[in-house]
Order: C-alpha cells, then sequence, then structure tokens
C-alpha cells in the first residue's frame, strides 16, 4: 500500500526539522563541503553531525563521495537551495507581519493609557 502525498510530505518535513540540518543544508547551498569544515562552522559533536548528515544522505537530499579519508558533502539538487529560499522569504513575511501587529498594540496601548 502506498502513502499518501501529504503524509510522504509531512514525513520529508520532519526529517527536515532540525536546527543542525538545515544548517548542513544552509552551508551546502555554497557548494560541496568536507565534513572537518561542516564540523568547523556548525558547533556539534563529530557524532551526532555524522548521524544528521546519515539522515539526509538516507532522505536523498545530500550526497557524499570519499576521497581518501575526506568525506565531501553536496546538495543533491538545485531545488533544496530552492526550498531554503522559498523558507526565507515565508518566514520574512510572517515575521513582518508579526512586526506590524506589535506595533499595533503598543500604539493601541499608548492611545488606551
Amino acid at each position: 500500500m502506498s502513502v499518501p502525498l501529504y503524509q510522504a510530505k509531512a514525513e520529508f518535513f520532519r526529517m527536515l526539522g532540525h536546527p543542525v540540518r538545515i544548517r548542513v543544508l544552509e552551508l551546502l547551498q555554497d557548494g560541496p563541503l568536507p565534513v572537518r569544515d561542516l564540523l568547523t562552522a556548525i558547533e556539534v559533536e563529530s557524532s551526532g553531525l555524522s548521524q544528521h548528515l546519515a539522515v539526509l544522505r538516507r532522505s536523498g537530499i545530500v550526497t557524499s563521495t570519499r576521497n581518501g579519508s575526506t568525506v565531501v558533502y553536496e546538495l543533491a539538487g538545485g531545488d533544496v537551495a530552492a526550498l531554503l529560499q522559498a523558507a526565507r522569504r515565508i518566514l520574512t513575511e510572517v515575521l513582518a507581519g508579526q512586526n506590524e501587529l506589535l506595533a499595533e498594540l503598543r500604539d493601541a496601548e499608548v492611545v488606551a493609557r
């Protein structure tokens, strides 16, 4: 029996639902990086990063290649970068809306005094 599309999407977003994974994807937007560079940029234990990279690799949104003892990760396709950019735009709009609401509340508080 196949999984409904909405359920598959929910599982995909759950897989993305960790700050370390999002940070890895953001860093990889600029191109492939070795694990040592990811460790330098993200304050997390080596074993923790390894687990997050494995989740991303199993999901198919990042790929890895080994060159000697160095493992390099990269985004599997441009759609991941587009998704992160869309998320940034959505968050910008949401936060702008919240700031407008906050300003209205503050104005209403001043008038009520």
